[in-house]
Order: structure tokens, then sequence, then C-alpha cells
């Protein structure tokens, strides 16, 4: 079911349209979970964007998941050491340690 905002923030962008490649997002815990069998991809949440100071960044556990153009996770190396399909990490908040998700190649798309 899709979350539906009449207006949008006072401070950030709202985003969506994006999907969970090898974990899905369980609403009621706010959190990443394990994917449900045989389902390849899921919806990401709608995320509100909102800018902070670096210092000023909320810290909780979560997964630097990456976010990605195309499924292929491939492209040409730029020289920031990631591909042309990178996009950027996204903070994914999670109880598990990340190597968790990492070892399940977890990605957004």
């Amino acid at each position: 079911q899709e979350d539906r905002y009449p207006t949008g923030p006072e401070n950030g962008v709202l985003t969506y349209g994006l999907f969970l490649e090898g974990a899905r997002w369980e609403k009621e815990s706010s959190a990443l979970a394990e994917s449900l069998p045989k389902v390849l991809f899921s919806p990401a949440p709608t995320m509100h964007w909102v800018p902070y100071r670096r210092a000023d960044v909320p810290q909780y556990p979560h997964y630097k998941c990456p976010v990605y153009k195309t499924s292929d996770r491939r492209g040409i190396l730029a020289t920031t050491g990631h591909s042309s399909n990178f996009v950027c990490f996204i903070h994914m908040p999670t109880p598990m340690d990340e190597d968790h998700w990492v070892e399940r190649g977890v990605a957004m798309l």
C-alpha cells in the first residue's frame, strides 16, 4: 500500500519509486527485513530527505544501502572509485549488523 501525502514537507523533499533488491522494508518496525520467498524486488519506503550539517546527522543502527540506476550494478569506474551506475548511499535503519545486508547484496534501484 502506497503512502499518500497531500502536501510536501516544510523542510526537505519526499521521494518514492525506488525498489529494494535482496531485502524488504518492514513498515511495522520501520527497518530492513529479510526478503519474502521468491520475491526479488520489493518497494522501498517513501523517504523524507532533510539536509543536515555533518556534525548534526542523527546516529542510529543502519545499513549504508547503495542506490544504482539499473540492476546491472556495473558501469564505467569513475575517479571517485564508484561505478557510473552508482547514485548514492542511503542509511536504512536496521537492528542487524551491516555485514548481514552486505552478504545478501542488498541495494536499491
